[in-house]
This record gives C-alpha cells, structure tokens and sequence, in this order.
C-alpha cells in the first residue's frame, strides 16, 4: 500500500486541466452492452474504479480497447449476463450494468453492490424501477436475479423519490432499461445531475428517445434497437471542486482548466460566500484567494445545491475560516469519515446527529492520517497542502479511485507531494479497498 508525504504550507501556481468525469463514465461505459455495434468512449479517466467497470463488462462478454483516454468496446458473440461478486463489491456503481443487461438481454445476475462506508445506501429504487417495467426481480445467496418478461421489458410511469431524495444510479439503471422498453416510460423524481444528463445524451446519440434528462421529469419512448456511438464524456465537477478548494486553502491564484462552470454553481456560491472569488473565462476558473476565509453554513443536497461528494474538502477549508461554521448533511448523514482525522491536523470539529460543527482555527498542523474513503482522502490532501509541516497519509488507493495521478498534477503546481510505499507493506493494495463516491 502506498501513502502520500506532503510538505505543506507552500503556495502553489498555474493551472491544472479537469479529468473526465468518473461518475458519468461508469454508466455510460454500462451502455456497451445495449448494443452489438462499437462504441469509442472518450474523455475517460483512467481510474481504479473505471479499470473495475472495464473488468466487470469483460465478463459480460464485452471487448474492450484502451488507448490513452479513449476506451473501445464491442461484445463478443459468446457473452454472459452475470456480473460477479469480487467485482462489484468494489465499488456501488458496479449496479449500473442491471437495467442495461436485463434491457439488452432479456436477464442479469448482478452482485449486490459494495461501497464506501458512508452509510447503508440500499438499491431499493433501483428494483422498483425495474419491477415496474415489468421485471422479475428476485434476490438470492447476495445476487440480485433480474427478468424480463415474455415480449421484454414495457413502459411505465415511474415514481424514484427516497428517502434522501432522488437516486443517481437508480435514475441511470431506469432510464436505460426504459430505452428498450414497449411504449412510453415517465420517471417522476428522477435525479438532475449532469451525470444523469450526459448518460441520456449519449444513450440518445445512439438511437434512444429520451427527453427532460436534467429536470425531475423524464419521459422515455421505447426503441428497438441502439446503434453504436462516439461520445466524450463530461468533466469531474467534483474533482474541479476539489482543486478550486485546495487553492482556497492554500491562498493561491490556480486555474482549473476544462470544467464546467454551471456544473459548479452551489459549489463557487458557497467559496464566495466564504470570501474566496472565482474568476470565470470560457471553461477556465481561476481562484481569488483570501488570507482567511469566512465561516458559512453548508447544507448537501440534490443536484443543482451543494454536491455530498465536495462536504469533506469544504470542510477542510472550514476548518481555517474566521468563525464557526456548519455543514448538515442529508444526503449520507454518517459521511463524516474525514473529520477525526482533520481533527488530528488542528481542526476543532464537532459531529452529531448528521451535522458538523467547525470552529475555525488559524492554520493546520501536519500529521500522520488515515484516508478512509474516496472524498475524505482528497479533504486530507488539500488540507496537508495548507498545513505547517509534514503530513503522511495512509491508505491513498481510495484517492485512486477518483483522481487520476493527483500527485503528479499537483506537483506540476509546485506541491511538495510524494507517493512513497507505507512501512512494512508489500504487494498491491487490498481487493476490498475501493468503493463509491
């Protein structure tokens, strides 16, 4: 296993470009199946969690060719529909190849799905969804057995609401049964994120007949058939947020380079309500950095408000703001993982009941930490960027996951960050490390 040793303190300059979205390439990689033409994905991030979906759709029979960040896939003539547990107990998003398969082939076994421990995220909605388009669903020895019925999938009206909301990969595996569907499908709830937008377009590049994607209405027309397709995918909103927070902290004028900045919009109001600005040309974003930020209130929700998967790096930059600040969060309410160990840093944060309370503190203090999940060890890099002294953080696959080579990029910034092997370690990180988010 390897860890991260950051010299912070220091300030960073120039840019640095966004990488393709992980959360949108996941899903739509899960469409290969939908189709017996090739299809070129571009714009993906090679990542521990897209290298986990490429394996998965292996298995399904998909072929599969990476050059740089282009990813060419075809299905075989000889495929099964069973995606397999020491695979998508990697990650959550290993569920997203149900509703295409039982869409395309009539059937799936998927493994019930693993993840971050960031709470108990059921799939629920998921089955529903399904079920209402007329699949048998029935779950088994921790496989979930999907069926459509004799003459395929039907359309339906649909409703996704939770009880956090709507559901991203819900939406996703829904919507993309639905396209093969008989008739007419209405989603009501539907999630809005750009991941879910960027999934509809690409599946409508391809023949589908999808409309509202982005609103909580989204009505689906069932077709035949899908053709192949050629498709970038977006860039990593969380990742661009990511950045912008960690030259907030560290007071220093970077430029993220290729995002989106109306993907970033709950994101930039709360910098600028903390006192940082971000300056805006075309898809660049450059931060107006502040000595000292201010303290706010932060709540996560749904797309388009604060984004869950930005709570731990806000919460880093908290942790140095004048004043207390509080971030609620109803979206995962035990995703807190990074706050014991910023608090190891200097930080004087407080956790209940799904809020944190942060009483701001003039400047962090390297340490030895822990990474527990994806978000937080990205909260834990841009935090021992900012702090006095040394910091070694352990168990840095889980930032693999979702940041592709962040070392070397940020390097490129003038940060003092190595990857080194942990003390006493050996072999490759464990096969239960990676997860979602």
């Amino acid at each position: 296993m390897d860890q991260f040793v950051i010299d912070g303190g220091h300030p960073l300059s120039g840019s640095i470009a966004v990488s393709g979205s992980k959360n949108a390439s996941l899903p739509i990689l899960a469409v290969s199946v939908m189709t017996s033409d090739a299809c070129v994905f571009r714009n993906v991030p090679r990542l521990r969690d897209v290298q986990t979906q490429v394996k998965i759709l292996n298995t399904l029979g998909v072929e599969s060719q990476w050059v740089r960040d282009a990813i060419t896939t075809r299905v075989r003539d000889d495929y099964n529909s069973t995606a397999p547990y020491e695979l998508v107990k990697q990650m959550r998003a290993g569920v997203c190849v149900l509703g295409p398969l039982v869409a395309a082939r009539g059937e799936a076994v998927v493994s019930l799905p693993g993840g971050c421990v960031i709470g108990e995220r059921p799939i629920d909605l998921h089955l529903r969804g399904l079920q209402a388009l007329g699949a048998e669903i029935r779950i088994e020895h921790g496989y979930v057995h999907a069926k459509a019925p004799k003459g395929g999938l039907k359309g339906a009206e649909i409703y996704l609401g939770g009880r956090f909301g709507s559901s991203v990969l819900a939406t996703d595996n829904v919507m993309c049964a639905a396209v093969l569907a008989r008739g007419t499908t209405v989603i009501e709830c539907a999630a809005c994120e750009p991941e879910v937008v960027d999934l509809a377009e690409c599946l409508n590049s391809m023949g589908a007949r999808i409309e509202g994607a982005g609103s909580p209405r989204i009505t689906i027309h069932g077709v035949r058939r899908l053709k192949g397709c050629d498709w970038a995918v977006i860039p990593d909103r969380i990742e661009a947020a990511t950045f912008l927070i960690a030259g907030a902290l560290t007071r220093s004028p970077i430029t993220v380079k290729g995002a989106r900045a109306q993907h970033l919009l709950a994101v930039i109001d709360v910098l600028r309500q903390m006192g940082v600005e971000v300056k805006r040309k075309g898809q660049n974003m450059t931060v107006v950095p502040v000595e000292r930020p201010k303290a706010y209130e932060v709540t996560t929700l749904p797309f388009p408000a604060f984004p869950t998967d930005v709570q731990s790096q806000i919460m880093a930059l908290m942790a140095v703001a004048t004043g207390t600040s509080v971030i609620t969060e109803r979206i995962y309410p035990d995703r807190f993982m990074a706050a014991a160990e910023l608090k190891r840093m200097g930080a004087n944060i407080s956790v209940t009941n799904g809020q944190a309370v942060v009483h701001g503190v003039e400047s962090l203090a390297g340490a030895e930490v822990m990474a527990s999940d994806l978000r937080a060890s990205a909260a834990l890099v841009v935090a021992a960027l900012a702090a006095h002294g040394q910091t070694r953080i352990s168990r840095v696959y889980h930032i693999d996951r979702g940041y592709e080579r962040i070392e070397e990029r940020l390097r490129r910034l003038g940060a003092r960050i190595q990857r080194v092997r942990e003390p006493g370690t050996t072999g490759d990180e464990p096969a239960q490390a990676a997860g979602a988010g």
